[in-house]
């Protein structure tokens, strides 16, 4: 079987290194420090990667996805006895009441509008005592401020929609804003006071705040409960070296390759042309 599911743009998969892959790497990697021991779902599991991570960690890892070919992939890349995927959507997991220790929602809400059927959803499955670990782009600084609009995305939440979403469902909830920082910073987006500093500026002045002042996602962790911060840090660093190395390389190919260097040729005489005309 092929090792990598199709790329579409839709859903990331291990065939493509960018900073959506670390971004859910970082994401993930907090996940599996609140996963152990735990029943956990992965909804939205798409190629079934984060859910395999999940497995190191955790009692039982489902994943759930839309998707039935993407759902059999995953079934045949990664077994695990511990490890399971199921046809599903966010409005209808197929899962017993009162069944999940922790569940996982990275990315997924912004996919869809039905998004009081999904906290429904995620409420009836979540037991008492669970946890949610949910993300969301905030529109403002994802869509409104670079003018991008991701022909997958159905309805984007600002960050206060997001969280006052949550904060309806779950009155014990930690939110954290996330940024690429050649790597993946994530930090608390309250209350960091001494813990964390964010410095920008130029020759004449330098900025100080207390948190990620443009943050791209907002990941937050909720439940009924009050949340053990034992399990996780206001501040976290995900380092992507290797990543940033896999883009240099891919972007090297790219230069390097013959269809890069005909089409270059062909344009240069335009460019020329047009140096000439706008001067």
């Amino acid at each position: 079987m092929e090792e990598h599911f199709e790329w579409t743009g839709e859903r990331l998969t291990t065939s493509k290194t960018n900073e959506i892959a670390i971004h859910h790497l970082h994401r993930y990697a907090i996940a599996i420090d609140l996963a152990k021991g735990k029943d956990v779902l992965d909804i939205a599991s798409g190629e079934g990667y984060g859910s395999n991570l999940l497995a190191n960690t955790a009692k039982s890892v489902t994943g759930v996805d839309i998707s039935e070919s993407v759902i059999e992939f995953a079934k045949k890349k990664y077994t695990r006895n511990n490890l399971s995927f199921k046809v599903g959507s966010t409005s209808n997991i197929p899962l017993e009441n009162d069944s999940v220790d922790l569940l996982v929602s990275f990315e997924t809400i912004e996919h869809h509008n039905e998004h009081v059927e999904m906290m429904d959803e995620i409420n009836r499955v979540l037991k008492e005592d669970g946890v949610l670990i949910i993300s969301s782009p905030n529109k403002e600084f994802y869509s409104d401020k670079t003018g991008y609009n991701n022909p997958f995305h159905v309805k984007e939440l600002y960050k206060n929609e997001f969280e006052e979403l949550i904060q309806s469902y779950y009155p014990h909830v930690v939110s954290f804003d996330q940024q690429i920082v050649y790597g993946s910073l994530i930090s608390s987006s309250k209350n960091a006071g001494s813990m964390f500093s964010e410095y920008s500026g130029d020759f004449e002045k330098i900025n100080k705040s207390q948190h990620i002042t443009e943050s791209m996602y907002t990941v937050t962790i909720a439940s009924k409960k009050p949340l053990n911060t034992d399990h996780f840090s206001a501040n976290s660093f995900f380092r992507s070296d290797r990543h940033l190395e896999l883009l240099m390389n891919q972007s090297q190919e790219v230069y390097n390759s013959k269809t890069y260097k005909i089409g270059n040729l062909i344009v240069s005489p335009f460019r020329f042309l047009k140096k000439i005309f706008t001067k």
